[in-house]
């Protein structure tokens, strides 16, 4: 049940505090330009669209220092034999390890760090990274797919499918402990500390592990029928009402509906609108609590067109910059308090 009335404001006045204490953190830009969690070739290219779609311009204008950290190195190994039926396990694995250490180095050098991915298998090293730094964490899923199937019961495979199932402690017996490459990876996330938000393709096996572990979830006719103020009240309850606590936001570009977001592997009609969204973002910015996030999923290899690749990679530069405070009414950083009229002013006026 959602927080309503003098105590979901108290919450909210909580909240607001945390925000201004954060107003000023540094923000480090992370790309992780990778593939093998999925078959599909193109959206290692997915840190450079989001680059060029003017990110570091756009983050600039935000009240909070830049670092950009490039690009992370992945090694893939020539012989990487799939594990059961999940391919390129190994390399998945090391890139979700040196993914790992760079978040952990980011977020304990005090900056909120924005993972530019690449597929959605980086959110084990991504999130992993963070609760190396932050043991307390919450996880907030915006995508059109749960990803937490285990090996045995994905029907394809992929590891980008799979993410969430690395990092659930109830999951740790479902999951087999000899994939090779994650040896490192130790599940972590209690099912309590999982929100998902725009959920409209899940495997028959992740429906099963929803509903037994009691992940709370809105899918895309939860959004319909409550609307998007209520689901991220009733998220940011169920997170944050024993304590508030960091926010990792993991987002998936293809929780959009395909019409705004053509460029990725995955799309399914029915999809967040732009202002669903941007909603989910602004809220979380609004917590003061964001400590980390994930974008993921856009492939420029797969729009139809150069405007379909540039109307996603632009997307994404919203979605990033909403999360770190850029608001639908300008952000008015430039002007702590109304100019008064000076008199160098009224010279110019002659």
């Amino acid at each position: 049940m959602a927080l309503r009335g003098p105590l979901f404001r108290l919450l909210r006045s909580q909240l607001n505090h945390n925000r201004q204490q954060h107003r000023a953190q540094s923000v480090a830009v992370l790309g992780a330009p990778f593939s093998k969690g999925q078959k599909r070739r193109g959206v290692e290219h997915g840190p450079k669209a989001i680059r060029d779609a003017g990110l570091l311009e756009r983050l600039s204008h935000l009240d909070c220092p830049v670092h950009d950290f490039g690009d992370l190195n992945f090694h893939h190994f020539e012989k990487d034999d799939p594990y059961m039926h999940v391919p390129f396990p190994r390399t998945v694995g090391r890139a979700n390890q040196i993914l790992s250490n760079a978040v952990s180095g980011a977020v304990g050098a005090g900056h909120t760090c924005v993972m530019l991915g690449g597929d959605h298998s980086l959110a084990i090293g991504s999130v992993e990274g963070h609760a190396r730094q932050c043991p307390d964490l919450c996880l907030i899923w915006v995508d059109a797919h749960a990803d937490v199937n285990t090996p045995m019961t994905s029907p394809s495979g992929n590891l980008h499918g799979q993410s969430v199932a690395f990092l659930l402690k109830e999951l740790e017996d479902k999951m087999p402990n000899d994939i090779p490459g994650f040896s490192w990876a130790k599940p972590f996330l209690a099912s309590r500390d999982l929100v998902y938000i725009g959920l409209r393709d899940v495997d028959p096996g992740e429906h099963l592990i929803l509903k037994n572990l009691g992940i709370q979830y809105f899918t895309m006719r939860d959004i319909d029928r409550i609307g998007i103020q209520r689901v991220m009240e009733e998220t940011l309850d169920h997170l944050l009402s024993r304590k508030p606590r960091p926010i990792h936001l993991s987002f998936d570009i293809d929780a959009f509906d395909p019409s705004l977001a053509p460029a990725t592997g995955t799309p399914v009609n029915g999809g967040l609108t732009y202002r669903e969204g941007i909603y989910i973002t602004e809220e979380i910015h609004n917590t003061g609590l964001l400590s980390a996030m994930d974008l993921v999923e856009v492939n420029p290899v797969l729009g139809a067109n150069r405007e379909a690749v540039e109307s996603t990679a632009s997307l994404a530069v919203d979605v990033i910059a909403s999360s770190l405070g850029q608001k639908r009414e300008g952000s008015h950083v430039s002007f702590q308090e109304i100019p008064t009229a000076k008199e160098d002013t009224e010279q110019l006026r002659l």
